[in-house]
């Protein structure tokens, strides 16, 4: 079997790098499923207390391999939605660890959303974005359509999905798309050092923040605040916050197990 997904562990972070090069890392199912399944194998790990993903080559992912899309014999395009990209996106919000993504290059249509939800995302000078799914006819998928007006606003989201004007990365820091912008040559080392900082926070917190983030899209603001104190509650059972206080009380640096 091709490894379309490289994955590998180092310090508590788990690496994921899409590897389709020659295909600017589109995704084709038998790598839609790679990724699923690297996501899980993360999830599951309990060394791994942060996650990074990027892309191999010059490209971050390019979206749907087209030629799959359109061969009769393939999977279809209801089924690509369905049993690719819908579960990406929900593990990727329902991971209980954080993940940092790092867009090293064009990031399109799906490649585009996948980014963007993502807990972190950072990008090299040279990266872009672009929703690309109005030139051929489709509709913004991969929980675009939700994600970005959360991101940037209703207006700015209509006109780049309807438009599809391809978006550098420092343009898309300032619509804020983005976390921070690298220069060319220092994505991987920036990000991996972010996951790094991430991997050694107390990541139980982190993850009921996520929590948080999430029912926040849904949520009335008396729902959110009766959420944020029993979620504050839980984290205020957690080891890790009794080792928060203990360590600033002893002036010492904590060591959290994300427990």
């Amino acid at each position: 079997m091709t490894a379309y997904i490289l994955y590998s562990v180092e310090n508590n972070v788990a690496r994921i790098v899409l590897n389709r090069p020659e295909k600017f890392n589109s995704f084709n199912r038998e790598m839609a499923l790679q990724l699923q399944s690297a996501l899980d194998k993360a999830g599951n790990d309990k060394s791994v207390r942060a996650i990074f993903i990027t892309g191999e080559g010059k490209a971050f992912c390019a979206g749907q391999d087209l030629a799959e899309a359109m061969d009769p014999n393939g999977p279809g395009i209801r089924r690509i939605v369905a049993e690719h990209y819908n579960p990406i996106i929900r593990k990727l919000r329902n991971l209980e660890k954080p993940v940092v993504c790092g867009v090293n290059g064009v990031a399109a249509g799906a490649g585009a959303n996948l980014a963007f939800a993502c807990d972190v995302v950072i990008a090299s000078a040279g990266a872009s974005f672009i929703q690309a799914f109005s030139k051929i006819g489709l509709v913004p998928d991969s929980g675009g359509t939700f994600m970005l007006p959360r991101l940037i606003g209703m207006q700015r989201a209509s006109a780049l999905m309807m438009l599809g004007d391809k978006i550098s990365a420092p343009d898309a820091l300032s619509m804020g798309m983005l976390y921070k912008v690298c220069e060319e040559g220092k994505l991987i080392e920036e990000g991996l050092q972010i996951a790094n900082t991430l991997s050694q926070m107390p990541t139980r917190g982190i993850w009921l923040t996520k929590q948080l983030l999430n029912e926040s899209m849904s949520n009335s603001l008396e729902e959110q605040l009766r959420r944020e104190e029993e979620l504050q509650a839980a984290a205020g059972e957690t080891s890790d916050y009794k080792e928060g206080v203990q360590s600033f009380l002893e002036k010492r640096k904590p060591v959290f197990k994300g427990e």
